[in-house]
């Protein structure tokens, strides 16, 4: 069953959402080549428990970061470790941050010192992709509908949709109903309604949709290799509109 969040708990996960855009932006300066994905985690736990929060995928179903990071052909949900960021790289990084139970969670793809304009073009299109999926958001939208404008932008710019991995609703869980697909047709799925709050998150690739999962049994690649880009907001469903929830 999809929620429809009370106005107290509209007001906890503005803060969770606020927290965890900071985070992104306290981040920023860091995201840099010789920097190791586990100094970007130790910076991202560190921050969000002083702002009174935790990291929501610490130790969900076992996972071993505070954030999620995932370089190059790395889809989503890298394991942070000792891995040294290099320039040219771009590094997806998905934060989730939980105030007083209920949730945040964005993310975001970072260039790493000097990147080709192949990589600038996917990261620019595919945050594309996030905003016009997000620009029909309103009650009355069908959850069809998002994906369908999100797989225009990937179909223009020829690029793989990732259909296995989706988004989805957010509240007191970090994924709750309704999955939120970045491809659909129009009018179809669940209807949203004012007070809903869902994570709109497209995983794009510039070569095959196609994915599998690493050895570690979280980390998901591409199956050509080639990279991936991911950019995801946290919004409320609004009468006429909806809130970036996760503002950075």
């Amino acid at each position: 069953m999809i929620s429809i969040k009370s106005e107290r708990e509209i007001e906890l996960l503005r803060i969770a959402g606020k927290i965890t855009g900071d985070t992104h932006n306290y981040l920023l300066p860091y995201i840099k080549p010789g920097i190791t994905t586990k100094e970007l985690d130790d910076l991202s736990y560190n921050y969000i428990i002083s702002r009174g929060a935790t990291p929501s995928f610490k130790n969900y179903d076992g996972f071993p970061g505070s954030i999620c990071t995932s370089i190059n052909d790395e889809v989503v949900h890298g394991i942070p470790g000792n891995r040294k960021l290099k320039n040219g790289d771009i590094i997806k990084i998905d934060i989730g941050a939980c105030y007083k139970g209920y949730h945040g969670d964005s993310a975001w793809t970072y260039p790493v010192g000097k990147i080709s304009t192949r990589l600038e073009n996917l990261l620019a299109q595919t945050e594309e992709a996030l905003f016009k999926g997000l620009s029909v958001i309103k009650e009355g939208t069908r959850i069809g509908d998002i994906g369908y404008a999100i797989s225009e932008i990937a179909n223009k710019y020829h690029l793989g949709v990732v259909k296995e991995l989706v988004g989805h609703g957010v509240g007191r869980d970090i994924h709750e109903e309704p999955d939120v697909p970045n491809y659909g047709k129009k009018n179809t799925g669940p209807i949203l309604k004012e007070g809903m709050v869902i994570a709109v998150e497209p995983m794009l690739n510039l070569g095959t949709p196609n994915i599998f999962i690493e050895d570690d049994d979280w980390t998901i690649v591409t199956a050509d290799e080639e990279p991936s880009a991911h950019f995801e907001h946290t919004v409320l469903v609004t009468k006429d509109g909806y809130e970036i929830l996760t503002k950075r």
